[in-house]
C-alpha cells in the first residue's frame, strides 16, 4: 500500500512540473491508418468515375464537366465546389494543362484550387511561360508568389498537397486568426505556411467573417484542365 502510495505522489509530481513549467502533456498513442493512398481516414472526393461529390457553381445542380478516361474536365460550363464543407484540411489533387500549348501568361491552362471558396492557389501551365510573379502555378493568387516554380511540360500530370489552415474570427465577426497554407507542388515546397491576407479576387484583401466549413472550388477559366485523384482529410 505505502509504495502505491508513493508511485501515485510521484506521478502526482511529475504532471505538477509538467503543468507549472509550460511543457507539453504526455499525449495518447496516435492511432493507426493506413497511409493507402488515399490515406484510409481521407474523404475522396474524385476517384475517375464520376462528379457525384461536386455541384456547379451555377445554380447549385450537378456538376457538368466532362469524365473521361479517369479524369474531370473543364468545359466551359462554370467551377464547380465540393458539396461538403470543409476548414482545416489536407487536400491532394492532381492536375494537368492541355499538352497543346494555345495563349500565353494568363490565358495559357488557367485554374484554380479556391480553399473555403474564396483564397485561390492557382493552376496554370507555368512551364516557360511568362506572367506575373504572384499569378504563376502555385502562387496564392495575386498574394504570394511561389519560393520556386517546379512545374512539368504542358499535359504532364501534376500534384498539389496542401495544408491549410483556416481562418478564425469571434462573434462579431472580427478577424482573430488569419488563414494560412502550406502548398507542395510535386513534392517540392512551393508555399510554407504563407499568411493569406484576405479572398484573392480583390486587388484590395481584406476578411470578411464567413462559416468556417466551405466548400473546396475548382475554377472554370475557358482552358481545358484535367483533375484527378482529388481527396481530403479533415484536421
Amino acid at each position: 500500500m505505502k509504495k502505491l502510495l508513493a508511485r501515485s505522489l510521484l506521478s502526482l509530481t511529475a504532471l505538477t512540473f509538467v503543468a507549472s513549467s509550460g511543457l507539453a502533456a504526455p499525449q495518447g498513442e496516435p492511432r493507426v491508418i493506413d497511409p493507402g493512398p488515399p490515406p484510409a481516414d481521407a474523404i475522396v472526393l474524385f476517384d475517375g468515375k464520376d462528379l457525384s461529390q461536386w455541384k456547379s457553381d451555377n445554380g447549385g445542380g450537378p456538376a457538368k464537366w466532362e469524365v473521361k478516361d479517369g479524369a474531370a474536365i473543364v468545359n466551359g460550363t462554370g467551377g464547380i465546389s465540393t458539396r461538403q464543407g470543409f476548414a482545416d484540411c489536407q487536400l491532394h489533387i492532381e492536375w494537368a494543362t492541355p499538352a497543346e500549348v494555345k495563349g500565353e501568361g494568363q490565358g495559357r491552362g488557367n485554374s484554380g484550387v479556391f480553399m473555403q471558396g474564396r483564397y485561390e492557389i492557382q493552376i496554370l501551365d507555368s512551364f516557360n511561360n511568362k506572367t506575373y510573379y504572384d499569378g504563376q502555378a502555385g502562387a496564392i493568387y495575386r498574394q504570394h508568389a511561389p519560393l520556386v516554380n517546379a512545374s512539368r511540360k504542358p499535359g504532364e500530370w501534376q500534384a498539389y498537397d496542401v495544408i491549410y489552415h483556416a481562418p478564425r474570427f469571434d462573434g462579431t465577426g472580427k478577424l482573430l486568426k488569419p488563414g494560412t497554407v502550406t502548398v507542395l507542388q510535386n513534392g517540392v515546397l512551393i508555399q510554407d505556411n504563407a499568411e493569406i491576407k484576405g479572398p484573392t479576387a480583390s486587388d484590395n484583401p481584406r476578411y470578411e467573417a464567413h462559416p468556417l466549413k466551405q466548400p473546396v472550388a475548382l475554377q472554370d477559366h475557358g482552358n481545358p484542365v484535367r483533375f484527378r485523384n482529388i481527396w481530403i482529410r479533415e484536421l
